[in-house]
């Protein structure tokens, strides 16, 4: 009888040994996965949301980045932009806040391949964005670069992937890059 209950003890034992192990050392994929999904909470935002919470909110949103970010936004039809540094994503989305009443954000499909070093990985990401007196959502394929530094997985960059979009042409019709 002893020997089962010891058996049994080690096998508990084992296995929160492997959960411990997955806590505090997770696959790299999924943590970057939380991570962006965690990003697109915090640039979330609702219009009964207090201006603390806001200012709160952009602060925590610098700690997602590399110090030297590059962010190169191109939204056929709506803005192309390019922000340097942690400094300028913050001012921006602090000038956003004060223009665009809510903005929901989610990242539904993240595809993510690590290297084979495991300290830097690349993102595609579906972005699906509601803004506030737009009829339409802004659906946008992005590309995050990511750096392991300190132990945390940070964008070094960001840029936006050009899709093929059908326009039609009285002659003939084509695709467009």
């Amino acid at each position: 009888m002893k020997i089962v209950f010891r058996m049994v003890v080690l096998a508990a034992l084992a296995a929160l040994g492997v959960w411990l192990w997955l806590v505090v050392f997770p696959d790299p994929e999924k943590a970057i996965r939380k991570r962006l999904n965690e990003l697109a909470a915090t640039v979330s935002y609702s219009p009964s949301q207090g201006n603390l919470a806001r200012i709160a909110a952009v602060q925590r949103l610098a700690g997602y980045f590399g110090t030297n970010v590059e962010v190169n936004i191109d939204v056929p039809g709506r803005v192309q932009h390019t922000l340097v540094g942690r400094e300028e994503i913050t001012q921006t989305a602090l000038g956003a806040r004060a223009v665009v009443s809510s903005l929901r954000v989610k990242f539904p499909d993240i595809n993510v391949t690590v290297a084979p070093d495991k300290q830097s990985a690349v993102a595609d990401v579906t972005l699906d964005a509601t803004i506030a007196g737009e009829a339409d959502q802004l659906v946008q394929e992005l590309k995050f670069t990511m750096q392991k530094i300190d132990g945390r997985w940070l964008i070094t960059r960001v840029d936006t992937i050009r899709t093929l979009s059908w326009r039609p042409n009285t002659a003939a019709h084509h695709f467009e890059l």
